[in-house]
């Protein structure tokens, strides 16, 4: 063979071969459960079931799903008018386990330890039951996830000074599981969040404030309300990524928008900010960092998740809509319309990879991406589960949820469809943000396409 064939055969092997490898590790999902929790009759007070999106509310201990839900208490008027519900499945499936005594506005996020304690962030109201709105006290509730039934202690976070609380909580909960370590954030209007930190000696050993972003190019400048956040806590570092969450800024759009709406108000949804903190105890965040914006074409953006990788680089997903139809023909006629769900990933303050791992819209894929989620096995693998709607290349009608993988040079996977019933279009995911272990499994909780007011869940394994 001569030395040129020789090369061309390396050449080839080593296609093949990559191709392989790649062809081994595309995720294979299976189906193992798919069942009803509870349903829900609505509140109408702004806040269902799945409200809380950046955190979540189901998360496995061991062997056994957790997760938090809401019911209505029909004598009580909006905004505080539902109590949290407390569900566990076990070996018989899912069981109701305890209740909530009070009244709040929010659904109320879990965290957990692998050493047998269950975390339930709650926000009750501090009104009488006809009053709409006014202050809440946070607490933190803790059960033995082995034996919830048997009550729970109530944990009241340290705050820097006196916050002004209320039902609008906007709150993250996030877990170090490995360290037995805990943070709770939480808003207070539109200038910043309180934030408290536990520690492994089950102190609130750290507390602080986080001033929002300062929106200086506006034409009234401001702080940017930045809300729905992914939040992550690892070593004592601690990592935050929402989306801005204020007014229309823009005088003529809000105008143009009353117009159509009626109303006075419309929020932007339009900018993606990431911050983070070497080290919580000592109170200092780095500077923040613009991610993403649609705000040139009042478009709209939502995280999706975050995850930290053993190196240090945090990985970022987000959904994004490219521009505002209702403003396209006046302010922006020749935009067109972009739905994507996008990934990046953060080294020390700066974007070292982005890209899109599915787009539709006008010249794109007439398959819509929604909702996603980070999976982390066993074997160190980065899975994104997601929603999938529209129409298919030969017209079908799609609805589905997919998974695919992210390889360790940021290039991804074919998607592989999971053959569910009923796909889940809104979700949360037993998240290792909320101290549940790697796995090869994904426990998957919310609302299904036909489903209507009914929480759900599914169990899929990726082979």
């Amino acid at each position: 063979m001569s030395f040129e064939k020789g090369l061309m055969v390396m050449f080839c092997l080593s296609i093949l071969s990559l191709a392989a490898s790649q062809a081994l590790s595309t995720p294979q999902p299976i189906v193992e459960v798919e069942e009803d929790v509870y349903s829900f009759e609505p509140a109408d007070n702004g806040a269902g079931p799945m409200w809380t999106h950046g955190n979540t509310c189901i998360v496995r201990v061991g062997e056994n799903l957790y997760a938090s839900g809401l019911e209505k208490i029909s004598d009580a008027v909006p905004l505080n008018n539902v109590r949290w519900l407390l569900f566990r499945r076990g070996t018989e499936g899912w069981e109701q386990v305890a209740v909530g005594p009070g009244r709040t506005r929010e659904p109320c996020p879990l965290i957990c330890f692998q050493d047998d304690r269950l975390f339930l962030s709650d926000n009750p109201t501090l009104t009488p039951t006809d009053q709409y709105s006014g202050p809440a006290r946070p607490e933190v509730l803790l059960f033995s996830a082995s034996d919830p039934e048997a009550g729970y202690q109530t944990l009241l976070p340290v705050w820097d000074d006196d916050p002004p609380f209320t039902e609008h909580s906007y709150r993250s909960f996030a877990a170090d599981s490995e360290n037995k370590e805990l943070i709770l954030f939480q808003n207070i209007g539109y200038t910043h969040a309180e934030w408290s930190f536990r520690d492994r000696e089950d102190r609130w050993s750290a507390q602080g404030k986080l001033k929002w972003p300062w929106g200086s190019e506006y034409p009234k400048p401001q702080p940017i309300r930045v809300c729905y956040p992914n939040i992550a806590i690892k070593a004592r570092a601690v990592y935050f990524c929402g989306v801005s969450d204020i007014v229309e800024p823009y005088p003529e759009w809000r105008q143009h928008k009353k117009e159509i709406t009626g109303r006075d108000w419309d929020y932007d949804f339009r900018r993606l900010f990431f911050t983070w903190s070497d080290d919580i105890t000592t109170g200092q965040f780095h500077d923040w960092i613009e991610i993403s914006s649609r705000d040139k074409t009042g478009g709209w953006i939502f995280p999706c998740d975050l995850w930290v990788a053993p190196d240090g680089d945090v990985h970022l997903l987000w959904s994004e809509r490219a521009i505002d139809e209702r403003l396209r023909d006046k302010f922006f006629p020749d935009e067109k319309q972009i739905f994507s769900l996008n990934y990046a990933v953060v080294r020390k303050g700066q974007v070292v990879l982005r890209r899109s791992l599915h787009r539709g819209g006008e010249g794109a894929s007439s398959e819509i991406p929604g909702n996603g989620r980070f999976r982390r096995t066993k074997g160190g693998r980065l899975l994104v589960f997601y929603y999938v709607h529209g129409t298919s290349a030969d017209g079908t009608a799609v609805s589905e949820n997919r998974v695919l993988e992210i390889y360790p040079d940021g290039q991804q996977s074919a998607p592989a469809t999971v053959d569910l019933k009923h796909p889940f279009t809104s979700f949360y995911t037993a998240t290792w943000r909320a101290g549940s272990a790697p796995s090869n499994v994904l426990d998957i909780y919310g609302q299904r396409a036909g489903k209507g007011h009914t929480i759900s869940y599914a169990r899929v394994r990726i082979e």
